[in-house]
């Protein structure tokens, strides 16, 4: 994880990149729909179709970032760390921390 030596350290620049409230928008359509997903896979036992949830969460942040944000997504320079900021992103919206969170950004 070149330049970031922590979590704590990449969660700010991860939320720097995702200042369009669309971007942050289509992030959390596609984890819910990935959660959505895994719940189906779980009753019906089709984990042939574990491929969806990439399509989904991907599919809808890097649509969000290409279109909206006009910066290339974490995940191709992080992979791990941006994967777990995405979610924690998700809990902060769900929680009502986010907003406070993006306005200590520089």
């Amino acid at each position: 994880m070149s330049g970031f030596r922590s979590f704590s350290e990449f969660y700010p620049y991860y939320l720097s990149e995702h200042k369009d409230p669309v971007c942050r928008r289509l992030h959390y359509i596609g984890s819910t729909l990935v959660l959505a997903i895994l719940a189906t896979l779980a009753v019906t036992g089709l984990w042939g179709y574990w491929w969806l949830m990439l399509v989904a969460g991907y599919g809808f942040a890097w649509v969000g970032h290409f279109k909206f944000e006009h910066n290339k997504p974490a995940t191709f320079k992080y992979p791990f760390y941006s994967l777990a900021a995405d979610w924690v992103m998700y809990k902060d919206f769900l929680t009502g921390q986010l907003e406070r969170k993006l306005q200590k950004l520089p």
